[in-house]
């Protein structure tokens, strides 16, 4: 029997050609309709924007206050992600089927849950009232609600799984041969951490922490609940282009300007994972 030959470069755009021939094409309309539906309502913001204003809508002092809040305790949360998170991920990726499966549900539990439910979650943990938040309060003087460290802790808690999914994930792809060969050639754990696992799995951690910051930038439902909404302390952009269109805060074209630099940061997040994904063309 005759081994079949290996698909030519010749080959290759005609069998994908073929491919995309058993999609029905009944599945057209539904699928323009769908695609209608995510692009329109940003094409509708995109149009919305003032163009001759946007600089001078993003920097006006109520807009600059949010932007530099937003930025500065989306690196703080992406920092605690980074600390907590890689070791995380390390023991998802090399732990048992049972116990990396339960890991995992954990973690993901959060991205599944509404944003305004890890609020009150955090609130009831960190409150007055809360065990965390009693002790806190009784021993240190600390109270953490409504504060920019809520508003840190409330990133963290939503933006962790983007990091900790991403790295588990390469790890688990990069499989153990290496880290075995450095083993058996006389390497220590923290050696072959530094040297073997997180240089294999690199792509995978710039990933996750560039998702991670940007999901921590764009959160809105946890910091509302649990930090509020205080102009220059925990109003974030979120918040202001949320205020803005209630007659609050800041004015409304730069409501708009806010939300098209969030748009255009959700872009070059795309790009760049994209870029720094594994096996992804240069």
């Amino acid at each position: 029997m005759t081994e079949a030959a290996a698909p030519t470069r010749a080959d290759r755009p005609r069998r994908a050609r073929d491919v995309g021939g058993f999609v029905p094409p009944v599945l057209a309309l539904p699928a323009v309709l769908g695609l209608a539906l995510l692009v329109l309502p940003l094409t509708a913001l995109v149009a919305r924007v003032d163009w001759s204003t946007i600089w001078a809508d993003i920097t006006a002092p109520a807009a600059r206050d949010a932007l530099a809040l937003s930025v500065v305790t989306g690196l703080v949360a992406t920092a605690v992600c980074v600390v907590v998170g890689v070791p995380l991920a390390l023991m998802i990726a090399r732990s048992g089927p049972r116990t990396s499966a339960l890991l995992r549900v954990m973690v993901t539990i959060p991205l599944i849950l509404p944003p305004m439910v890890g609020g009150v979650a955090l609130l009831f943990l960190f409150g007055r009232s809360g065990p965390l938040g009693r002790f806190l309060a009784e021993t240190w003087g600390i109270g953490i609600p409504f504060t920019t460290s809520a508003v840190v802790l409330a990133q963290t808690f939503v933006a962790l799984p983007f990091l900790v999914l991403a790295l588990e994930g390469s790890i688990r792809t990069s499989g153990l041969a290496y880290e075995r060969t450095a083993a058996t050639l006389g390497a220590k754990r923290w050696t072959i951490l530094w040297r073997v696992t997180l240089p294999l799995a690199a792509p995978g951690l710039v990933a996750g922490v560039i998702l991670c910051f940007a999901r921590a930038i764009g959160e809105f439902g946890a910091t509302a609940l649990f930090a509020g909404n205080a102009p220059g302390v925990t109003q974030t952009m979120p918040l202001a282009i949320y205020t803005a269109f209630n007659g609050a805060g800041v004015e409304q074209g730069t409501a708009v300007a806010l939300s098209m630099l969030l748009l255009v940061t959700a872009l070059v997040v795309l790009l760049l994972v994209r870029a720094w994904r594994p096996g992804a063309p240069r």
